[in-house]
Parts: structure tokens; C-alpha cells; sequence
């Protein structure tokens, strides 16, 4: 009874891993869509200032949304989307830097102990520290109005400043997921079988 109540235990703590992941995964994937909104901004901002008068044409008789200060803007709140919403994403597929030169040269068990280490005092406080202070500085953001310094640029400041918070949660969700995979992996039956996010199984395992 005592082995079938870990076993479920392991297959409970892998389950709400998976769902994990794949939430971050399918946030990570919708977000990469950010990148045809900046390519098409960037294209169009670069071409208007190769002819200026056109651009100045389109303002005078279109809006200020052709303005250079806006496309600009517009670039970089498209580029800190997409950054932050696949945060969580890159750490689920093993995209993050690493200090490999160390890390690679260890048994498979201690590169448990160092993700789980690093999962436990690092990334997951982190990530709550970082997903606090978005949210004072959104909210503050957001209660004084906050526009672009520029005189000519984006009004509405908290909405690309609350994509902090959204991107720190998938990251810590990220973390969490992993965080569990090791716990099953170092502390749960031996020989249960699952997928590690960060870690290459070992060759007689796979």
C-alpha cells in the first residue's frame, strides 16, 4: 500500500508538471505570433524614413499613428512581449543559457540536485520577487495615466508594462514545473519513467 501511495504520489506531482508545461507551452507558442506585428512595424517604419514625404502625406492625412516616434515605440512594446511571454517556454525546452562547461562533465543525478537547487533559491523566489514589483509598478503605471516621455509617443504605458506580470507568472509557472519534475526524480519511487524538461535523459535510460 505504502509503494502504491508513492506511486500515485509521483504520477500526481508528473501530472500537474505536464499541465503545467503545456500551459506554458501554449502561451509561448501564441505569443511568438508578436513577431509578424513587429517585422511588418520595423519594414514600414524603415521604408517611411527612406522617403520622408510620403510619410509626412500619411500624417497629415491619416493620423499620428504613421509618426516615427510612434512606429518606434510600437517596435520595441511588440519586441518586450514577445521576450517576456516565452520566458517560461525557454525554460521548459532547455533554451536558457547555461554554465555547461560544468554541468555537462555530472552524473545525471547530481543535474537533478543542481535544477532542483536552482529551482528551489533561485528561480522560483525570484520569480515571485519580479511578479510583486511588476505589478506595483503596472498599477502605479496605471493610476497616474502614465504616456510616453516622448511628447508624441504611446499613451497608456501600463498596458505593455503588465505584460511583465503575465511573463514573470509563465516563468515561474515554467519554474514549478520543473521544480516537480525533480522532486519525483530524486525523492519518488526509482524507476519511474518521465519526460525532464531541462535534463538529457542518460543513454541506457532513454
Amino acid at each position: 500500500n505504502r509503494i502504491l501511495f508513492f506511486i500515485d504520489m509521483d504520477q500526481t506531482l508528473d501530472s500537474i508538471s505536464e499541465a503545467l508545461r503545456r500551459f506554458v507551452d501554449k502561451i509561448g507558442k501564441l505569443s511568438t505570433f508578436f513577431i509578424i506585428p513587429l517585422v511588418f512595424i520595423t519594414m514600414w517604419d524603415v521604408f517611411c524614413r527612406k522617403f520622408i514625404t510620403l510619410q509626412i502625406w500619411l500624417v497629415e492625412n491619416f493620423g499620428r499613428i504613421f509618426e516615427s516616434t510612434l512606429l518606434q515605440e510600437l517596435e520595441w512594446h511588440f519586441h518586450t512581449a514577445l521576450f517576456l511571454m516565452v520566458l517560461g517556454y525557454g525554460f521548459t525546452h532547455n533554451r536558457h543559457v547555461r554554465v555547461d562547461f560544468i554541468r555537462e562533465n555530472l552524473k545525471f543525478r547530481k543535474k537533478v540536485w543542481i535544477d532542483f537547487l536552482g529551482t528551489s533559491i533561485l528561480m522560483i523566489p525570484w520569480a515571485c520577487i519580479l511578479i510583486y514589483f511588476s505589478y506595483i509598478y503596472t498599477r502605479e503605471s496605471y493610476l497616474i495615466n502614465e504616456v510616453s516621455v516622448s511628447l508624441v509617443g504611446l499613451s497608456h504605458r501600463w498596458i505593455i508594462k503588465s505584460f511583465m506580470i503575465a511573463g514573470f507568472i509563465c516563468a515561474l509557472l515554467s519554474g514549478i514545473a520543473v521544480w516537480l519534475q525533480t522532486v519525483v526524480m530524486l525523492f519518488g519511487t526509482p524507476g519511474y519513467r518521465l519526460d525532464p524538461m531541462t535534463i538529457d535523459l542518460p543513454k541506457n535510460e532513454e
